[in-house]
């Protein structure tokens, strides 16, 4: 085997400046697949992209040359910038922090099928908060 053989899945979720509810229906299309985009550019795959209008959540497997910190930092910006130089919405940030978690081969249906229910996890109120951001994840 000339390369190797990884599956290495992780988790991510970061959250709008001061939790602002900007995602809205019509901007998270948009900005999910930004995400994709990102995630394809570094060799990656975005196998979940979800969220709520304040946070967002990511199911991807990752090669072993994209370094979780680049991804999740191209990933925020290429989306930030998205939406306030093309989509014009000048208020919009993300926070400063994110949170990542590995998952392995046998959770990850199961992540993938929690991060597609978050508007209803979260309306209902049945989030799982091994899988959400800790409530002291600081912004900047």
């Amino acid at each position: 085997m000339r390369n190797p053989y990884t599956q290495l899945y992780v988790h991510l979720a970061w959250a709008t400046w001061d939790r602002l509810p900007f995602l809205t229906n019509d901007l998270k299309e948009k900005v999910y697949a930004c995400i994709k985009s990102e995630c394809v550019a570094l060799g990656a795959e975005a196998l979940a992209i979800g969220g709520t209008e304040d946070h967002v959540h990511v199911l991807a497997r990752i090669p072993t040359t994209a370094p979780i910190a680049l991804l999740v930092k191209q990933m925020k910006g290429s989306s930030s910038h998205l939406v306030t130089h093309v989509l014009g919405v000048s208020a919009f940030k993300w926070q400063g922090a994110y949170a990542a978690f590995t998952v392995s081969k046998s959770l990850g249906r199961a992540v993938r099928d929690y991060i597609a229910g978050q508007e209803q996890h979260h309306a209902a109120r049945t989030t799982d908060q091994d899988m959400e951001l800790p409530p002291d994840v600081p912004g900047e």
